[in-house]
Parts: C-alpha cells; sequence; structure tokens
C-alpha cells in the first residue's frame, strides 16, 4: 500500500515538529541474548561518567550489551556498565508480566537489582544525558534495526506485535524496532482509550506513515489500512435522515452512537425528548442499545456527527 498524496499530506498537517516530544516526554512511557556478546562495551570507561562516543557507536552499530540493574522506579529499571548507565522501561524487558498491579510490579522490578541483561540502545540523547534501552530489543540480534530501518519505508505495510499500551497511544513491535500507533491513528471513529481497541500481544498489520532513523521512532496507522468512511458521509447522509443506530457509551451529556459506517456521532442531552431531560440516562439507555437518530449536522473536516434522538416507541 502506498499512501496517496493527499493522506500523506493530512499526516503532514497533524504532524508537527514536536508531536514525538509532547507524546514520548513521560520517560515512564517511552518506548536473551546468547553468549559471548559485548558485556563490558566501553572498556576506559567508568561507571561515574558517560563515555558518549561508545554510546554513540554501541547505538549506531546496534550491538547488543550486557548491563547490570543497579536500581529501579516506577517506570522500570536502572542500569549500568563502564561508560554507559540509563533506563529499561517496563514495556522493554522480556519476562515482566505487562497487566499487574503495581505492588506486585514493585516487587519484581526490585528482584531485578544486581542481575545482567542482555539489551540494546534504543534512544540516546547527549544533550539530555538520557539513554534508553530495550532487553526486547536484544531478541532480534545485532544489526536488526538497520536492516528494518532501509526495507521500512512510508506506504508500507507490516505486521507487528503490541508491546505497550499508553493514553496517547499504543506501541509496536515491528521485530527489533517499535513503531508507535497514535490514538488518532487507531481507528475512523472514536478512541476513547488505546485499551479499549487493543491488547498487549496483540498481532497487527499497520501503515509507516513516517519513519526517524536519528531516534528510532517510526509512526504507524491501523485505521489507514481501510478506506475512511467520513469521505463518503456526506454522499450517503444529509442533515435531516433518519437511520437506526447502536449506542456506545453513556455520558452525562448525553449519549454516544454508531451508525452502520462505524462512524460514531453524539446524541446531546438538549435533544433529548422533554420527559427525559433532568434525568438519570443511565436508567433509560445501556451500550448496544439501537436507537432512532436524526442526523443533525456533519461536519467531515473536524470529523463530528451530530445527532437527535427519535421518540422510542
Amino acid at each position: 500500500m502506498v499512501l496517496t498524496s493527499e493522506s500523506q499530506a493530512s499526516f503532514d498537517r497533524e504532524t508537527d515538529e514536536g508531536w514525538w516530544e509532547s507524546v514520548l516526554a513521560d520517560e515512564d512511557k517511552i518506548f536473551h541474548a546468547e553468549n559471548g556478546l559485548n558485556c563490558s562495551p566501553c572498556e576506559h570507561g567508568s561507571n561515574s561518567a558517560i563515555d558518549w562516543d561508545c554510546v554513540r557507536r554501541v547505538f549506531e552499530q546496534d550491538q547488543v550489551v550486557m548491563m547490570e540493574v543497579t536500581g529501579f522506579n516506577r517506570g522500570g529499571l536502572l542500569v549500568q556498565n563502564n561508560g554507559i548507565q540509563g533506563f529499561i522501561p517496563v514495556s522493554h524487558l522480556v519476562n515482566l508480566p505487562s497487566e499487574v498491579k503495581e505492588e506486585e510490579r514493585q516487587v519484581e522490578l526490585a528482584d531485578y537489582i544486581g542481575k545482567s541483561l542482555y539489551v540494546k540502545i534504543i534512544e540516546c540523547e547527549e544533550d539530555q544525558e538520557r539513554i534508553v534501552f530495550s532487553e526486547r530489543a536484544a531478541q532480534a540480534g545485532e544489526g536488526k534495526r538497520k536492516e528494518l530501518f532501509e526495507s521500512l519505508k512510508p506506504g508500507n505495510i507490516a505486521c507487528g506485535i503490541v508491546t505497550n499500551i499508553t493514553d496517547f497511544g499504543a506501541f509496536v513491535d515491528l521485530g527489533g524496532v517499535e513503531g508507535l500507533v497514535h490514538v488518532s491513528e487507531i481507528s475512523w471513529g472514536r478512541v476513547d482509550k488505546p485499551a479499549n481497541k487493543l491488547k498487549i500481544g496483540d498481532a497487527v498489520k499497520v501503515v509507516i506513515l513516517q519513519i526517524n532513523e536519528t531516534n528510532s521512532r517510526i509512526a504507524l496507522s491501523i485505521k489507514r489500512l481501510y478506506p475512511n468512511p467520513w469521505e463518503k458521509m456526506m454522499r450517503i447522509y444529509k442533515p435531516g435522515d433518519i437511520v437506526q443506530a447502536e449506542l456506545t457509551s453513556i455520558t452525562r451529556f448525553g449519549v454516544f452512537a454508531k451508525l452502520d459506517e462505524g462512524i460514531e456521532g453524539l446524541i446531546h442531552i438538549s435533544s433529548f425528548p422533554d420527559e427525559l431531560r433532568g434525568k438519570d440516562i443511565a436508567k433509560y439507555f445501556l451500550p448496544g442499545q439501537h436507537v432512532q437518530v436524526k442526523i443533525l449536522h456533519i461536519d467531515v473536516d473536524r470529523r463530528r456527527l451530530g445527532l437527535g434522538l427519535i421518540n422510542q416507541e
């Protein structure tokens, strides 16, 4: 699949230079190897200072190195070796269960202290003195990142495994390199929480949107595997049409309902019949319930669909 100039331009409009920085600002949310690998990557370094020449070499050559776990925090493990020290996010640990209670996670992380792990550097930013490692990426073997970046192109379709889910999207392992499916790229419909659409361990197909080999970041999309239903909304519907819809969620200001095309619209409480005004609407509506609605307005550019509730017999 190749992105059309129109769809690429659309993505470019939605993405600016600060996009990655804004969604990856929190370190907690950032993104075994065989014997004989590099156990002391920086022979002339020390644990008190970072040898950035060595770090860059290890990163650029996509080497697998051994690091000792010296501590932990809520987001992952602190590791170091001669001339290198940094952080392994929880989502990049191979044997740590992804869905455990916070107290259990802290116990599991504490158990790593003193152990050595084979890892890869997946991000290094000297100006911020920031080095991020991945045990999961190390499983792919040395040099795999470069191979992937040479083979992946914007518009390609790839297969991967969901490795981590956050409020801003889902990370997908493409075979040694992770990409991000931003929440806005998961579905053409409304997505309140990525965890409602995807689960860790899911095998998914994705479209490559954008690649930045310098910092190993790949922007992915799931929704662009499918036609954009908003493009035909104006052709098949007009304000005043009465259609059937399925309720998807109940809020204090109204209910969301999904049309057959998968597009969700809001039935604002102000459009409810008089007899329902001021009442607890959760007592009258349930997700999955089918209702008749009137299309009030369609805003394709903003992807907004306004619906009105028709009196139910």
